[in-house]
């Protein structure tokens, strides 16, 4: 099966190619579907207040009219009914925002809920090519301008929209001559728009990426803080975070200048049309043309306000909109992204495991045309123990990563008891072993708590007898808590070394078949080492083992050890027989002592 590969040309693209708005109105649609009882609801209500507003001007128009006659009954009549309509349509669109906001909320939930559901199923080789911190920034900061934008500006639209449609049909009916005025001004706000719209949808969309870079990085220093110090390379990583923030904020700057200057020119035109409706209304009533009243006059004028407000009011957000689609893209394009290839069709399940593994003439690599396993073939036996040394980049990690289904082999096979893994649950496969790597990972929780990950049905004395075993139990009864001593940022309370023990107890725990250990005691002391490997090697017992370990002097008993360099493997057997060779891997091994 064939290895997905990034197109780094393309992601290196991204902020400058166009949005594909039908692509995002689709998606988001999906979303808004479920809530189209409640959206028309809340659409009646925003209509219905906007065109309460809308006859304001009308009834304002009446009560002038009224002056001359020194009605002060009707003046009244007209003042209170405009008060009435004004509360209305106030309740009418306060309801209609809050029932936006419950709406948007939903949204946002399942949005986040669907978008990191769909992460958990991606593959291995998509985190391998991407930074934590820009999924992190997909997964909040695209998604909030979302839910902001779902929230408020779909709602400024709509009332925008239905208030220029109600104000044109009502200056349409008090003086049609007057909205002449609109057919010049309105296209030329429409042009001014539609330019300013085509140069920002890009430069939002570089936006998003650009702080999705900076997010990136800056999780990965603050994670990295104490090598930063160890190096004194904390003015390089300033440098470097002034650099990204520059682009960040040019980027974000370029967005905003052109998304915001929508509104000024809009909003010039529309104070030119208002002047124009005012002198040339005046010059009406002034020539008695058309039968005009002042009351009439000030009503149109009202109208030509609301008129032209809104569409200054949706230029201003064209720029916010802007934000929201690219974002959006954002996200649907994480959930475009292709999940981990589904099982075979009648795949099997892996079960009542053996423990025998045959690699036959196996050929992988990461980027295509650059190959890193060549031609490996292997054959382990239930309970053996095979060691896997070599320099860094020789293509160790890349074994068990094929082994664990994380990637599947260009070329070759790996069978499991006589079964090739491609024709078995991947969840059957990965259940098969247990690994402990060089990267310890402690989530949130109490000691007991990560030392029984992945195990439900596991009893408190066990979690104690793995931790004796392990040799950590000691430490742990002299926490606060003990085992239930709670462990936050990725416990960074306790020492690498002792993290290491925790997640090699936690792999104890398990009673799985075969056994992977990478680089599992680089973060422990020698005297730590030799007992951990001294308690670990009863575990072991029945277990296929395979041990990744730059400390040759850990794996000299492995019934097999295999030697790679750049992909191949230039020498196997065992420790004894591979010295009385004298070949590459008696040079690694009294290098060490060497430089020791």
């Amino acid at each position: 099966m064939a290895v997905r590969r990034i197109n780094i040309k393309d992601t290196r693209n991204f902020g400058h190619r166009k949005v594909d708005k039908r692509f995002v109105l689709k998606n988001l649609f999906a979303y808004l579907k479920p809530h189209l009882p409640m959206l028309a609801l809340v659409f009646g209500a925003n209509i219905l207040g906007t065109v309460s507003n809308l006859v304001g001007p009308w009834l304002c128009g009446l009560a002038i009219d009224e002056i001359a006659d020194s009605d002060f009954g009707k003046i009244a009549f007209f003042a209170g009914l405009l008060v009435g309509l004004y509360v209305v349509s106030a309740l009418l669109e306060y309801l209609s925002a809050v029932g936006m906001a419950y709406i948007s909320r939903g949204i946002v939930r399942r949005m986040r809920n669907d978008a990191f559901r769909h992460l958990s199923t991606l593959p291995v080789s998509y985190f391998d090519t991407r930074q934590a911190g820009d999924i992190i920034s997909v997964l909040s900061y695209d998604i909030d301008t979302v839910g902001e934008s779902l929230a408020n500006d779909v709602i400024i639209v709509l009332k925008s929209s239905v208030m220029i449609i109600g104000s044109l049909v009502m200056m349409l009916i008090i003086a049609p001559i007057l909205v002449l005025v609109f057919v010049v001004t309105v296209p030329l706000s429409v042009i001014m728009t539609r330019i300013i719209v085509g140069r920002v949808q890009p430069l939002f969309r570089k936006r998003s990426q650009k702080l999705g870079e900076l997010n990136g990085y800056v999780e990965e220093i603050t994670t990295g803080q104490k090598t930063t110090r160890a190096y004194n390379c904390e003015e390089k990583i300033i440098s470097d975070f002034e650099v990204k923030n520059e682009e960040a904020i040019e980027a974000y700057s370029r967005a905003e200048y052109f998304g915001t200057i929508s509104g000024p020119c809009v909003g010039l035109v529309n104070n030119l049309s208002l002047t124009l409706v005012s002198v040339f209304g005046a010059l009406l009533y002034m020539f008695a043309v058309g039968g005009m009243t002042p009351g009439q006059i000030s009503s149109f004028i009202l109208y030509s306000r609301k008129f032209s407000g809104p569409i200054n009011e949706i230029a201003n957000i064209m720029g916010e909109f802007q934000s929201a689609i690219a974002a959006a893209e954002r996200v649907f394009r994480v959930k475009e992204e292709a999940p981990e290839p589904a099982d075979r069709e009648g795949a099997e399940v892996l079960e009542n495991v053996r423990g025998d593994v045959d690699i036959e003439r196996l050929n992988f690599g990461y980027v295509e045309g650059k190959t890193i396993i060549n031609d490996f073939s292997l054959s382990v036996k239930r309970g053996q123990v095979v060691a896997i040394v070599g320099h860094t980049g020789a293509g160790k990690t890349t074994i068990i990563n094929l082994l664990m289904r994380f990637y599947d082999p260009q070329g070759g096979s790996i069978a499991i008891d006589g079964k090739n893994v491609e024709n078995l649950t991947r969840s059957s496969v990965r259940g098969a072993f247990t690994m402990v790597l060089q990267d310890t990972w402690l989530f949130a929780g109490t000691v007991y708590e990560n030392i029984a990950y992945g195990n439900s049905n596991v009893k408190r004395e066990d979690v104690i007898r793995v931790c004796k075993a392990a040799k950590i139990h000691s430490f742990i009864t002299k926490l606060p808590n003990g085992y239930d001593t709670l462990l936050t940022d990725n416990a960074v309370n306790i020492s690498k070394g002792q993290k290491q023990l925790l997640t090699i107890a936690r792999a104890m725990l398990l009673d799985s078949p075969m056994l992977i250990l990478d680089e599992a005691t680089s973060n422990v002391d020698t005297r730590t080492e030799q007992i951990i490997q001294e308690a670990m090697s009863d575990l072991m017992k029945g277990r296929t083992c395979f041990v990744i370990a730059h400390r040759l002097s850990t794996i000299r008993h492995a019934d097999k050890i295999l030697v790679m360099k750049d992909g191949n493997v230039v020498e196997q057997g065992t420790h004894e027989s591979l010295m009385a060779e004298g070949g590459y891997y008696s040079e690694l091994y009294y290098s060490q002592f060497e430089s020791a």
